[in-house]
């Protein structure tokens, strides 16, 4: 008789979702489901909006990234109006991305998924969270606290605020940045290097130790998709989109008013999220991943001395080829982004042209179609809006990057369960088994609300149920 496992909601993320895992006669885990629990509908209530307003008002579909929608926004604007944004303006908005991904990034390694690491996966679920890491490495949690508060202070030096900052618009951003601000980020750099770098080391010493969860977390070959800049480095504001296969080798680099040529979006009844693919592979064959491993293997090098060093050492490590395909190791690659970033952030404030006073093009509705491509943390966000002469959205459609990982996501899922899910299990799962699947979907920090993500414990209900619908085990935490 089948049954089935209910994960419901998973843990440790940023939104709402559950797990669904079937089991089979025998007590084998047959399929295995993602679902997104929740629906908010901004590409339907921004139509008749201003173009102008798209910035601030997409900014609020997330509260822990809302910089990466603003800026693809602002790109899609800046498309509208047929205008290339004063050079200050450009260099500003990739220092704000670059606050960004710092803060976003060291949020993911070190409130979500460190107490993971440094606790053990089986460890009880009431110390497994960022109070039972706080208390158990007190160094370790303070340092990443830190880390995050410094990119989020990028952006409020930038935008006036560190959460939905009015700041970008079409044709460029509102206002610059001072010698004041620049000496305050400048001073906090070395502090914030140092605990990436003792972070990198940490995650180091600890790959042997999971060694098993990194060959099954998501260890599949698949294409990747990330933004590259001309000479194949590592890119997050602009450059072109390259999609790469399971070996690196490019299948090719995707123009922004044609990314539907190639990108197609499949939709299931079970899953409020959509299902991007590649096209010439057809659904769901077309599966790619996006996002921080995914920009370390479409990249050819990073740019900067630190971070294309551990990146050396990455490939070699984790890789086959230079190909690393197990999901386990976003964490590696989020904590050489944060490096990365760093040392971007450093040399962009000895740019003179971030002290420039011209910030904005001036211009009208000159295109009735815009599209805006930038990589948030979780990889690439794009926002394709049309408008009426009067520069009102009549249509809009975004991908976001957690729903380009949808599909990697489910296999992730399926291929963990089959792993730990054993027929002994279907009356008793134990905890560490159910966390271990939660933890494949934390790999690729997904951000499923729109709003921020409470700290600490949430509720986990696991249901049992026969081929009846009857419930013959429940745990709840």
């Amino acid at each position: 008789m089948s049954k089935t496992i209910l994960i419901d909601p998973v843990s440790r993320i940023e939104g709402h979702a559950k797990i669904t895992i079937y089991l089979d006669e025998t007590g084998a885990v047959n399929d295995a489901r993602f679902h997104v629990t929740e629906f908010r509908g901004f590409e339907k209530f921004c139509e008749g909006r201003p173009v102008g307003e798209m910035p601030s008002l997409t900014a609020r579909i997330c509260g822990i990234c809302p910089v990466s929608h603003l800026l693809a926004s602002a790109k899609a604007g800046d498309d509208i109006l047929s205008v290339r944004i004063p050079i200050a303006a450009q260099k500003l908005r990739r220092l704000m991305n670059l606050g960004q991904i710092v803060q976003s990034h060291a949020l993911s390694f070190f409130h979500l998924s460190a107490p993971d690491f440094l606790l053990g996966f089986d460890s009880p679920p009431a110390q497994r969270n960022v109070f039972g890491l706080m208390a158990a490495q007190p160094d370790l949690a303070r340092g990443g606290i830190r880390l995050r508060q410094f990119g989020q202070t990028i952006i409020e030096l930038l935008g006036g605020r560190k959460i939905h900052p009015a700041w970008a618009v079409p044709g460029g951003v509102r206002s610059g940045i001072g010698d004041d601000e620049i000496k305050q980020i400048r001073e906090r750099l070395p502090e914030s290097i140092a605990v990436a770098q003792q972070a990198l080391q940490l995650y180091k010493t600890l790959l042997e130790t999971y060694h098993e969860e990194a060959s099954i977390f998501g260890n599949f070959p698949s294409l990747f998709m990330s933004l590259v800049g001309k000479d194949g480095a590592w890119e997050h504001y602009d450059g072109v989109l390259r999609m790469v296969d399971s070996a690196g080798k490019t299948l090719c680099d995707i123009e922004p008013h044609h990314y539907a040529d190639t990108l197609g979006e499949a939709v299931e009844a079970w899953n409020y999220l959509k299902y991007p693919y590649y096209k010439p592979m057809g659904y769901p064959d077309g599966m790619y991943r996006v996002g921080p491993l995914a920009r370390l293997n479409v990249c050819t090098h990073i740019g900067t001395p630190l971070a294309d060093a551990e990146l050396r050492e990455f490939r070699q490590r984790v890789g086959v080829d230079g190909v690393v395909s197990s999901s386990f190791q976003y964490h590696y690659a989020r904590l050489i982004e944060i490096l990365a970033g760093l040392e971007r952030i450093g040399l962009l404030l000895d740019d003179p042209d971030l002290r420039s006073t011209h910030l904005r093009a001036a211009a009208g509705i000159n295109q009735t179609e815009g599209v805006g491509m930038s990589e948030a943390p979780r990889g690439t966000l794009i926002h394709h809006y049309q408008v009426d002469q009067h520069g009102l959205i009549t249509h809009m459609n975004l991908i976001i990057a957690t729903g380009q990982n949808n599909l990697a996501m489910n296999r992730t899922v399926k291929q963990i369960a089959q792993h730990y899910i054993r027929p002994a299990h279907q009356a008793n799962v134990p905890e560490g088994m159910l966390n271990r699947i939660e933890a494949g979907i934390r790999a690729f920090d997904p951000c499923l609300s729109c709003s921020t993500h409470a700290l600490g414990q949430m509720p986990l209900h696991v249901s049992v149920l026969d081929a009846n619908g009857q419930v013959v085990h429940e745990k709840m935490r």
